[in-house]
């Protein structure tokens, strides 16, 4: 075991944790979190793609985290240079599957871009990408009495073995062959620091589960359910 002095590191997720889902990061908080930045060692891990998740933090932010993970760690940034990216394509089989899943849904409101594709993942969702934000909210509210996301993870998981389908932001599902998920970015820390992640879906089924467990197998830090971004920034403050 190692016994020098331990680095601290913090990883968090962006949707729902550093901003409301697919939208903007609060400017108050923002400005806080640049300082932060500056003085802490910063990483992002998102299902999003770089594009997306710029969008919301904006350019500045970001170029002030040393590594952001996009689309579950399939693609790796530092600023504007690519270090790497995952070619996989989602199989015809669980395509088609998804297709019926789609069209089976009592939620009747289809926006388009049901299936988007990222490096090494697909985002699946039954209201579709193109939906606006009053569209996404009447998917959440649907969705919550039937656990529509879930239920669809969940067979998928058992038709499908060697794929995962994660639960991922308010209205998609996250899919990406087993083991190519967040947890993946741990081969790139090392064992002399000590992580703090921060994301909002931890829970079973979850996208940030699976670096939670990771992270608590491997004894490398801690991890911290929030509830928004809010809380994200009252349990930082808690810390500085």
């Amino acid at each position: 075991m190692y016994k020098g002095r331990r680095m601290t590191k913090f990883i968090f997720d962006v949707d729902g944790t550093l901003t409301p889902s697919r939208g903007q990061i609060d400017l108050g908080f923002k400005a806080w979190f640049n300082i932060f930045c500056m003085k802490n060692d910063v990483y992002l891990v998102t299902g999003s793609d770089k594009e997306k998740t710029v969008e919301q933090i904006g350019e500045d932010t970001y170029n002030l985290c040393k590594i952001a993970y996009q689309c579950s760690g399939n693609e790796v940034w530092a600023g504007d240079v690519q270090i790497s990216s995952n070619k996989w394509i989602l199989p015809e089989n669980a395509h088609e599957w998804l297709s019926v899943k789609l069209t089976e849904s009592d939620f009747n409101i289809r926006t388009g871009l049901h299936f988007e594709h990222r490096s090494g993942m697909i985002n699946f969702s039954v209201v579709g990408r193109n939906a606006n934000k009053e569209q996404r909210a009447t998917y959440v509210t649907y969705e919550g009495t039937i656990s529509e996301r879930y239920n669809i993870a969940t067979e998928f998981n058992i038709l499908f073995p060697s794929l995962q389908a994660t639960v991922g932001g308010d209205t998609g599902i996250d899919i990406a062959p087993r083991g190519f998920d967040k947890s993946q970015i741990l081969k790139d820390f090392e064992e002399t620091a000590t992580i703090h992640f921060y994301g909002d879906a931890m829970f079973e089924g979850g996208n940030d589960k699976p670096l939670a467990d990771m992270l608590r197998k491997r004894q490398l830090g801690f991890s911290h359910q929030v509830r928004g971004w809010e809380d994200t920034w009252e349990k930082l403050k808690e810390i500085t």
